[in-house]
């Protein structure tokens, strides 16, 4: 399999990862609420998700002379280890599906600051606290400046005029919700993951980080018959409505989860070198990148009265100076 040994390309993993969880929900915009619903177009994200984990395990998981090949990996994987890697799919799935929502009621600008900016906090702290990596003091740092560009993302809402956000009060429940569930995934995940996977030989039973995704994409969608049931249902939605869907529009979906599975994917080979709290903290900056989606490409906060803007530079610099601080922890 391929294997990490770099910090400083484990650190451009890591912005990689930040550009892709920052930039997939794009597709769900491009998609369109009226042409298409958020609980159809999730069933396409969730297929890209275990389309592409499946791919990387069978190139990067598959290839190069250290640790163990995908098909090796998988006949020795323990049940612990699938249990932890299926379970974090799962917690995920709830977190993302919820996001969605948010995204669907408040927008990017909003949703991802509330939302992945708490799975951050909570996510960060966890992954601390089951492997300590970094400097202590900058990555509290680093947390407090993430919570107060959270503060500010919310102030920034509260100023929208009644009618110009999509849904205020179901946005930001649904966003601080899906925070508070997707903060747990990522620690859950690194629990079936070799804590040596960077070298060889991998711990009897535990998971290659290829393996482990695999696992993780399949509880995506297997939960998924339960969890996006349940909003299609609410939505008095039917199966018959997503088969009715355009190529176009199912092409969209795929994209979108294939964009987020990458950055998952370059994060978690980043987590053998930069440690798990430092690598999840640096992706999660993806908040910054979808909060300039929303402000600057679909204009979300353009109705907002005076002082509306400044709210959202301050936003701005608190997740910069959050992910610069964060860095710094991991050198």
């Amino acid at each position: 399999m391929f294997v990490l040994h770099s910090l400083p390309i484990a650190i451009f993993f890591c912005i990689i990862t930040m550009l892709g969880w920052g930039s997939w929900a794009n597709t769900q915009k491009l998609s369109g609420k009226d042409q298409w619903r958020f609980e159809l177009y999730y069933w396409d994200y969730a297929i890209g998700v275990l389309l592409f984990s499946f791919i990387f395990a069978f190139t990067f998981g598959s290839t190069g002379l250290s640790g163990q090949s995908a098909v090796t990996n998988f006949q020795q994987a323990s049940h612990h280890a699938v249990h932890y890697a299926l379970i974090s799919g799962v917690v995920f799935n709830i977190g993302n599906i919820l996001l969605v929502v948010g995204i669907d009621a408040a927008g990017m600008a909003i949703a991802f600051p509330l939302g992945v900016g708490l799975a951050l906090v909570i996510g960060t702290v966890k992954s601390y606290a089951q492997s300590p990596q970094g400097n202590v003091p900058l990555l509290v740092g680093g947390v407090l400046c993430i919570l107060f560009a959270m503060v500010m993302s919310g102030l920034a809402y509260r100023k929208l005029p009644q009618g110009a956000g999509k849904s205020p009060l179901r946005g930001i429940i649904f966003s601080i919700l899906a925070g508070c569930v997707m903060g747990f995934f990522y620690p859950l995940l690194q629990r079936g993951i070799s804590a040596n996977f960077n070298n060889d030989p991998i711990q009897p039973g535990m998971l290659t980080p290829y393996v482990a995704l695999v696992f993780f994409a399949v509880g995506v969608v297997a939960s998924n018959f339960i969890i996006n049931t349940i909003f299609m249902r609410a939505g008095r939605l039917t199966y018959g409505d997503y088969f009715r869907g355009t190529p176009k529009l199912h092409l969209i979906g795929i994209l979108g989860g294939v964009i987020w599975m990458i950055a998952l994917c370059f994060n978690v080979i980043a987590s053998g070198v930069a440690g798990p709290a430092i690598s999840y903290a640096l992706g999660q900056g993806a908040t910054l990148i979808a909060a300039i989606w929303g402000v600057l490409v679909w204009k979300e906060l353009a109705a907002g009265p005076k002082g509306t803007g400044l709210l959202a530079a301050l936003m701005f610099v608190g997740y910069a100076t959050g992910l610069v601080l964060i860095g710094m922890a991991s050198l």
